[in-house]
């Protein structure tokens, strides 16, 4: 473990868990020195993987300057009625059971749409297949959580090509927030002015009713419902 993300860990596994650099965890192996001999000798007294999977491969890399440098394609497809939608799907998200509502949102997104994916929320999903429009995946993957910064460049690059505001794309966002980090990320984009996005499928624990209002009221952000119910509100 090297960034922020780590949990407490079940005394059966801390065994199985080192960390470096500035996380660290009672009981858990810290790695110092960049000898990381430890992780090495563990790793080979494993059994390992009794059976081999299928070859898998994920494309990735569409951060905003990738995708950008297409834009006319993708312009262009939306204005002939190509690509009737986009969702960015995704954020920081948790171990809870019953997280499953991005994976079934992601798949019921119908074939004229294409989501945008972000954080490690992307993980529920980003190996399933969703062809593509005209050439261009309708999964795009802009990255980590922080680099939201591509996500909104590219809502900035699409609103300045329709001459409108990002909130009058055809965009929606619907996403999970389960720590510090994504926080500060939805706080910069309701400082940009950001409407209509939608968190779930559980809010934040330190958020108060007054501040639920005041994001609702302000900002217009709901809660999700299900994967249809919200899909069919957003398309109508």
């Amino acid at each position: 473990m090297t960034t922020n993300c780590i949990q407490q860990p079940k005394e059966s596994y801390k065994n199985r868990i080192f960390t470096c650099g500035l996380v660290a965890w009672p009981g858990v192996k810290h790695v110092s020195n960049k000898d990381f001999s430890p992780v090495i000798e563990a790793a080979l007294k494993t059994e390992g993987f009794k059976e081999t999977s299928p070859e898998k491969t994920i494309l990735v890399g569409f951060g905003h300057d990738a995708v950008m440098s297409v834009a006319p394609v993708v312009i262009d497809a939306v204005k002939n009625g190509k690509i009737r939608h986009f969702f960015l799907v995704g954020g920081c998200d948790g171990a809870k059971p019953g997280r499953n509502y991005f994976t079934e949102f992601a798949e019921k997104v119908p074939k004229d749409c294409v989501i945008l994916t972000l954080a490690c929320g992307k993980y529920r999903f980003n190996k399933l297949e969703f062809g593509d429009i005209g050439g261009i995946p309708r999964l795009l993957d802009v990255g980590q959580c922080n680099d939201a910064y591509s996500a909104i460049q590219i809502a900035v690059a699409l609103a300045g090509a329709f001459k409108c505001g990002v909130n009058e794309l055809p965009l929606s966002m619907i996403l999970s927030w389960y720590e510090q980090k994504a926080v500060c990320i939805l706080l910069t984009l309701l400082h940009l002015g950001i409407k209509n996005i939608r968190l779930g499928p559980s809010l934040p624990a330190f958020l108060t009713p007054a501040a639920i209002n005041v994001l609702v009221e302000k900002f217009n952000i709901m809660p999700t419902k299900t994967a249809e119910e919200d899909l069919k509100a957003i398309l109508g």
